[in-house]
């Protein structure tokens, strides 16, 4: 049987990839106006909540931390007086300075290698790994105000769970109304959280580390240790960046724990806390408490750049 001339056969194959092309064409469902109006919603009203209530109350703040508005009177413009106040005679700004910073020192020196530590014995594939990785991420789905009421549950003076394991019960000791040692307490109980939040981060970083790193660290005569440090430990400075961002975070935005035990008094102030005691407690100075959020405001944009510029790195590679 002789074989179709080749002409034949390029005139089918043409017309059958036209009617392919066609078929593909009438696929394709063009968008209708109605369609046009349900995209341009669901894009608009999400962009004008963040808007209204990202952007407006932060440009709203930085105008208003120039006044002295106190929510009853119009604003009068007071200049940088909101901001001379805070540095100057305003004291529980430094403590509360203070406490961030112990926040955020005891999550990055302690809490946060911790959770290094979990996530290097959990990715060895030790029995019950599952559990203890279950065990140890419980506490980041709770909020910190439900942490803030279990502290209380074992902080407690009269009634709590630590005074009693201690066998304090004639002379308590009160761990969340002394001063001195409420802040440590209350860090013990966040460091809790926050570990099993950076061991989440750090397992998934070390799934992801090349196996044949290791085991040619391992041929060239390294121990356990030396690989660690030296070959898997450097390839997770993404990791290390996001995780160090977020203890940062953490540590400036650290509110619920603390007003849900004692309204941040008594040692627990907090830059949060004191924004909030101005601007929606009994002192109604919304324009001292403005400048307040404008510092906090301030503080926490550089973080969040270098967050958001790892990440955009991250996804370029």
């Amino acid at each position: 049987m002789a074989a179709p001339p080749l002409a034949t056969t390029a005139e089918t194959a043409a017309s059958r990839d036209l009617k392919v092309s066609r078929g593909r064409r009438r696929g394709r469902r063009r968008l209708t106006p109605k369609d046009i109006v349900v995209v341009v919603a669901l894009l608009a009203i999400p962009i004008l909540l963040d808007v209204a209530l990202v952007w407006g109350t932060s440009l709203a703040s930085i105008g208003l931390s120039f006044t002295n508005y106190n929510g009853f009177v119009a604003p009068k413009f007071i200049g940088s007086q909101n901001y001379e106040n805070i540095f100057t005679i305003y004291t529980p700004f430094w403590r509360a300075v203070r406490n961030n910073l112990l926040w955020l020192g005891f999550l990055g020196v302690i809490a946060t290698p911790l959770g290094l530590f979990f996530a290097v014995l959990l990715d060895k594939n030790i029995r019950f790994s599952r559990v203890y990785q279950s065990a140890l991420y419980l506490p980041v789905v709770l909020s910190l105000a439900v942490v803030g009421f279990i502290a209380q549950l074992i902080y407690s003076r009269d009634f709590g769970a630590l005074n009693s394991m201690l066998g304090r019960t004639d002379h308590p000791t009160d761990w969340l109304g002394d001063p001195n040692i409420n802040i440590w307490m209350v860090l013990i109980a966040a460091g809790w959280r926050h570990v099993g939040y950076v061991m989440i981060l750090y397992l998934a970083g070390l799934k992801s580390v090349d196996p044949a790193l290791k085991e040619a660290a391992l041929i060239d005569g390294a121990n356990e240790r030396q690989t660690f440090f030296r070959v898997v430990f450097p390839t997770l400075r993404p990791v290390n960046i996001i995780v160090l961002v977020i203890t940062v975070i953490e540590a400036l935005r650290a509110f619920d724990m603390v007003y849900a035990i004692n309204a941040g008094r008594n040692g627990l102030e907090l830059l949060s806390v004191l924004v909030t005691a101005n601007i929606v407690g009994e002192a109604s100075r919304i324009g001292f408490g403005s400048a307040l959020a404008v510092i906090l405001l301030l503080t926490s944009v550089g973080f969040v750049i270098m967050y958001l510029t790892q990440i955009i790195r991250e996804d370029r590679r």
